[in-house]
């Protein structure tokens, strides 16, 4: 095994997913409840919030 920097692909996923996990922490009980309902786990809500954060193109 190698002491690697990661690529800056895998900092961008990173660096969106630890964003959108603060994110979720900030949503309320109910909008956790519905992202929950729709989406089936966390794991799957949070997978849709950092895939629609790469997606979107940034604002400025």
């Amino acid at each position: 095994m190698t002491d690697t920097l990661p690529d800056a692909p895998d900092t961008a996923v990173l660096d969106a997913a630890l964003h959108m996990i603060e994110v979720w922490n900030r949503l309320s009980a109910d909008k956790q409840a519905t992202l929950l309902q729709r989406f089936g786990t966390q794991e799957n809500a949070l997978a849709a919030l950092v895939t629609t954060q790469l997606l979107t193109p940034a604002q400025t």
